[in-house]
């Protein structure tokens, strides 16, 4: 390779870094020095790294790297390339600058905002090129030998986004291959989330393009537990393959690179894509075509390029979106554009949610849709009139849909003999007609609950007991069916937001999750004044689910929750899953400044 030839170098490397402002320096002067333009990503776990320039200034940054005991087994891709074929791919692709940043993940690995990241320590094991497609080869000799068994327990997970594995992947006839169809990785843990079952109990092949997504992805699967023990990684990504195997071994196409190359083939020039308006063969990104919606990259042949500039990618597709809903964002004038703060969620998937389009134009953005679970004695009537305020001040981002619980009881009154020390009169004499009294519901009862008959009146146990709540344990398996009845016929839901022991039935349903995906599926949750029952699902630190939760401070005026009991109800879920709001009030949802805002900024992370 001649000295002035121009290349490109990629590395990463997963290491705890000491001191980050130090490294930081070094990569600013370093850099600089030697004029190369690119990426620069550190953080305390490691670095991640996409620069360009003359390949002997390439070579001696590589050199000034290995000399730092931090670097150690780092895996530098070289190759000489061309210069950025116009200024549109430069400018994309990050080469008009160089770009050193301090950032808190090296990659995204989830647009979830409380998303605790597994610990890159727990990553799959590493396997070589040559070790990788050992094992698709015997996969697929033994499929040829009629050999059963093993190879029905092996996948390959493609951890890339949508466009990536258009133009080119794995295939092995023997081995089946899944491609999770994301739109950028960070929707990838809600992918592994919803298709857990197709991965448990086999042997996980991972690829990604130069490996850093695998890291991170491996061990979110195997941090799931039982079942996701076995998952492997191809060290170095299909980049490394491909040297390995110039033929392209078992990979078919091209590889996408996030680099001003855009992509690299093998000697094998059979084209995989195709143009995603006539269905031609195509499989060239250059022209950095993208979907009028959600921005992702697109497949549009040179024919079709000169007939439209409008194109729907086909997820934007497959979700019902089509040409002129809105403009794109190049064709809008800024006036036009909606503020960050008035985003709203298009759909409860949590894979097509978490990587919401930008909305434009004059259309009605879409809201959060909030589940809200009303507390004890109390029905969905009362809580909504209770939670009118907050209705009102949340109404640009969120619709509160409101159902009472499935548990009826009894209405009940105070005498007067127990009220004012005096006579109480007859029964019949101060029970109201039923017909004029809105029925009471929960969510859960006491043990020794019946169910009540039509009319059903009891006088009140006096004095009120405060730990009344800790006795209803039973019920929730009604209140369960019943809430997949309502997330099936009124759904979906975003979030679910529970009042006192609405929020304590919340609670349990995040306990719950695993079990019942797929029939109650939802983002969020907002405890208010809520608590945690004694039952087995509960247990410090075991619910991972992003929640709120909003209770009154020691000393507080709510006499039926203390503020002990709320906190207790927050440590059960997972470090980093929940944000606390305390208030001065009592037993209510507070809906004053900065009560109100805090609420809002914990919504608006899911918009």
């Amino acid at each position: 390779m001649s000295e002035d030839e121009y290349g490109v170098l990629l590395y990463y490397k997963y290491a705890s870094i000491p001191d980050v402002d130090s490294l930081l320096s070094f990569y600013d002067s370093n850099c600089n020095s030697l004029g190369l333009l690119g990426r620069v990503r550190l953080s305390s776990n490691g670095v991640n790294v996409t620069v360009g320039g003359l390949l002997s200034a390439l070579e001696k940054h590589i050199e000034a790297v290995k000399s730092n005991s931090l670097f150690q087994g780092t895996d530098f891709k070289l190759a000489s390339c061309h210069h950025p074929l116009n200024d549109k791919v430069a400018f994309e692709c990050g080469f008009t600058s160089l770009s050193i940043r301090v950032v808190k993940e090296l990659v995204t690995f989830s647009s979830h905002p409380l998303l605790k990241a597994p610990e890159v320590s727990n990553a799959g094991r590493h396997l070589s090129a040559a070790e990788f497609h050992s094992v698709l080869q015997s996969a697929e000799q033994l499929m040829e030998n009629g050999s059963p068994s093993d190879d029905k327990q092996l996948v390959l997970l493609d951890a890339r986004n949508l466009y990536e594995t258009r133009i080119g992947k794995f295939h092995s006839p023997s081995v089946e291959t899944l491609d999770p169809g994301i739109r950028q990785y960070s929707d990838l843990p809600a992918w592994i989330d919803n298709n857990s079952e197709q991965l448990r109990g086999k042997h996980v092949l991972m690829y990604c393009t130069g490996g850093i997504r695998c890291e991170m992805a491996s061990a979110y699967i195997r941090s799931k537990g039982p079942g996701f023990e076995n998952v492997f990684q191809l060290f170095g990504g299909i980049q490394c393959y491909l040297e390995q195997f110039p033929d392209g071994g078992f990979f078919r196409g091209k590889n996408f690179v996030f680099d001003h190359r855009i992509s690299v083939g093998s000697s094998d020039t059979n084209i995989m894509g195709a143009c995603l308006i006539c269905g031609s063969s195509y499989d060239n990104y250059s022209s950095r075509c993208r979907c009028m919606h959600c921005r992702m990259l697109v497949l549009i042949c040179d024919g079709c390029q000169l007939k439209s500039d409008a194109y729907v990618c086909e997820l934007c597709q497959k979700h019902c979106k089509e040409i002129g809903s809105f403009p794109s964002v190049e064709d809008s004038e800024p006036e036009a554009l909606l503020d960050q703060s008035d985003l709203k969620t298009v759909c409860s998937d949590p894979i097509i949610s978490s990587q919401l389009p930008l909305r434009y134009g004059n259309g009605p953005p879409r809201k959060l849709r909030i589940l809200c679970l009303h507390g004890f004695r109390q029905n969905a009537s009362s809580f909504k009139g209770r939670s009118a305020s907050l209705a009102k001040k949340l109404k640009s981002i969120a619709e509160l849909v409101f159902v009472d619980a499935p548990h009826e009881l009894p209405f009940i009154y105070q005498s007067c003999m127990e009220a004012n020390n005096s006579c109480a009169p007859p029964l019949g004499q101060h029970a109201p007609p039923p017909e004029n009294c809105k029925r009471k519901c929960a969510w859960l009862v006491a043990p020794d609950f019946s169910g009540i008959s039509e009319a059903d009146w009891k006088i009140a146990d006096l004095p009120f007991d405060p730990l009344q709540y800790q006795g209803q344990t039973d019920g929730f398996d009604a209140s369960l069916g019943y809430l997949r009845k309502v997330f099936s016929e009124q759904g979906p839901f975003d979030g679910i937001l529970g009042f006192s022991q609405g929020a304590a039935m919340a609670a349990l349903v995040c306990a719950q999750r695993e079990r019942i995906k797929g029939d109650i599926d939802f983002r969020f949750v907002i405890l208010c004044s809520g608590f945690a029952l004694p039952l087995p699902a509960f247990k410090q630190g075991s619910i991972n689910c992003p929640s709120l939760h909003i209770f009154g401070r020691d000393p507080g005026k709510d006499r039926q929750i203390t503020s002990h009991t709320s906190r207790y109800l927050a440590s059960l879920f997972e470090d980093g899953c929940s944000v606390i709001i305390e208030h001065e009030f009592g037993h209510i949802i507070p809906t004053r400044p900065p009560y109100i805002d805090d609420i809002k900024d914990f919504l608006q992370r899911f918009l």
